[in-house]
């Protein structure tokens, strides 16, 4: 067994995740969420799906990127979530 290492929980099914070089030890997925993911530049949610970097700032989604509007690239940015295959 090993201990989480937010939430300290010992548990058997605990599990390693090997990231930029380093080993962490989490009893849930929730708790490696709050450790590792990154946080919206915007909105400040945790970025747990695939997200947007643009100009290395990380967001949740284009909308956010481009109501912050600091990355240049910001403006270009699309977010196809919840359109039509031939929306564009």
């Amino acid at each position: 067994m090993a201990s989480c290492e937010v939430c300290g929980n010992d548990y058997r099914l605990s599990f390693e995740v090997h990231a930029a070089g380093a080993v962490h030890t989490f009893d849930s997925f929730e708790c490696a969420i709050h450790a590792l993911a990154p946080v919206c530049e915007h909105c400040g949610v945790k970025v747990v799906g695939h997200g947007v970097e643009a100009d290395g700032v990380f967001f949740c989604c284009a909308s956010c990127a481009r109501r912050r509007g600091s990355p240049a690239s910001a403006g270009e940015l699309v977010d196809h979530a919840g359109r039509a295959p031939d929306e564009r």
